[in-house]
């Protein structure tokens, strides 16, 4: 807390620290984590804020979100106007303030961070977001007047949102086309339930809606209707932001037992068509020894997943070494206190199986690290003669996704990179056919929620030029 010491000098005020529940409790829950802040602690936290004249954290934020204006308000107590000036850039805030990597973006960048701990620029963004929808006092940013203009967004991850809410604010009509049959993308379909709860990301995609936005959903883009036809049906733009959903296996012996899954589908199971709770019927392994083979966000959350559907035991294997953990750290801590193991510089070999075709067990290979290769990480290799088996009844495969092909082969003049990927200008978006747009993990591969997002704030810039003044 701040107060003055004996000497009048101003005492430093602390991080204020982030209420959750307790981990042998959650550990067996589907409830969000972080228990949020009060106002109080909230407006604590914003008074560490320097409010800096070139603020760095905000060239580390890919919307820039005017970081120093929205916490001098909230400083103030006044909530309504944190969340307006938010707004002006970040159309999902309650979402950023819960999955962003904050600690490598504007708190990695944060001067208050260069002595002691940053200012939790995350957790007062997840505040003002989560006290305006309780509260609902904010106007919704205002609407240009109509431009007469449509646009079609291919998917309502947080790159579609994002254009679908830039767009509508500057007067063109825009129509969300969803596969699913629930808006959100990988907010919804891959995110788990207490780390990201859906009826936040169904309350921002309410907003949307709210402001005109409207959204077509169980529509496969590419397999229902093609891009030409979309044009054909009056549409002036098109913006692809299907994401990067197609699922990467190891290529190792035993591959194809039963019990072995990409993360991709055990997580939509879950998170999607709530195979976690008891009232749906939804199919999925839950498993007593599992394994998840990866060291991202997505392999922290089956882990962590496993854990909550009753894994007596739930190991993450990675063949680098801590430190090369690309996951955020917030989530790697998390994990660790709510049991999961874990297994580093150690690479599969082969999955076991019984007479069944069922999954008993993997062989892992310890591994060293050498040079850095062309990540920038050091290079695993392996350690000879180092073989050694692990019991699983489930095998989660999380390293890493590819482009689904679905639309882009619907769509012959869209240039592919080797990877399959659709090939835009980073600046603005613009693909090799006239009139559309992509960004986000199928342009980039998968990334960050908000790097998504930023690729959206560019493309919806370029839509807008291009709708008003020409290609």
């Amino acid at each position: 807390m701040a107060g003055a010491d004996k000497k009048g000098k101003k005492e430093k005020i602390l991080r204020q620290p982030m209420p959750e529940q307790e981990p042998a409790v959650r550990a067996k829950n589907f409830d969000e984590v972080p228990l949020g802040q009060s106002a109080e602690a909230a407006m604590l936290e914003a008074a560490r804020c320097l409010q800096c004249k070139k603020p760095a954290c905000v060239k580390g934020c890919p919307v820039e979100v005017d970081i120093p204006g929205f916490i001098d308000f909230v400083k103030a107590g006044d909530f309504t106007a944190a969340i307006s000036r938010v707004w002006e850039k970040n159309s999902l805030p309650a979402v950023c303030g819960r999955v962003c990597p904050q600690e490598s973006q504007c708190e990695g960048l944060c001067i208050v961070g260069k002595k002691g701990e940053p200012v939790a620029i995350g957790n007062l963004e997840r505040f003002v977001a989560d006290y305006e929808r309780k509260n609902k006092k904010a106007a919704l940013p205002a609407i240009a007047e109509s431009t007469g203009k449509k646009v079609a967004v291919i998917g309502s991850g947080p790159s579609g949102l994002t254009v679908a809410g830039d767009l509508i604010q500057k007067g063109h009509e825009v129509t969300i086309y969803e596969a699913f049959h629930k808006p959100g993308g990988v907010l919804v379909y891959g995110i788990p339930e207490f780390r990201l709860p859906k009826e936040i990301v169904f309350s921002e995609v309410e907003g949307l809606e709210e402001m005109g936005v409207k959204l077509d959903c169980n529509n496969v883009v590419g397999r229902t209707v093609s891009l030409d036809e979309l044009f054909e049906e009056g549409y002036d733009a098109i913006y692809l932001g299907v994401g990067a959903g197609l699922p990467t296996f190891l290529n190792i012996p035993g591959e194809n037992l039963i019990g072995i899954l990409s993360a991709n589908e055990y997580l939509t199971r879950s998170n999607l068509m709530k195979a976690y709770r008891s009232e749906y019927d939804t199919p999925i392994i839950k498993g007593k020894n599992v394994i998840t083979l990866g060291a991202g966000n997505v392999a922290m959350d089956s882990a962590r997943t496993a854990l909550r559907l009753g894994a007596e035991t739930s190991r993450i294997v990675y063949r680098r070494s801590r430190e090369e953990v690309p996951a955020r750290q917030a989530e790697v801590h998390h994990a660790e206190e709510e049991g999961v193991e874990f297994f580093f510089l150690t690479s599969p070999v082969e999955f076991l199986g019984n007479e069944k075709g069922r999954l008993t067990g993997m062989v892992g290979l310890k591994m060293e690290l050498g040079e850095p290769d062309a990540s920038g990480r050091r290079r695993p290799l392996a350690v000879e003669g180092s073989e050694f088996e692990l019991d699983c009844d489930l095998a989660i495969i999380s390293v890493g996704a590819g482009a689904n092909p679905l639309l882009t082969q619907s769509t012959k003049e869209l240039e592919l990179n080797k990877w399959g990927y659709i090939v835009a200008d980073e600046n603005t978006g613009k693909t090799s056919k006239k009139g559309v747009w992509a960004g986000g993990d199928i342009v980039t591969g998968s990334a960050t929620v908000i790097l998504a997002m930023g690729a959206g704030r560019l493309a919806a810039d370029s839509i807008h030029d291009y709708l008003t003044l020409g290609w």
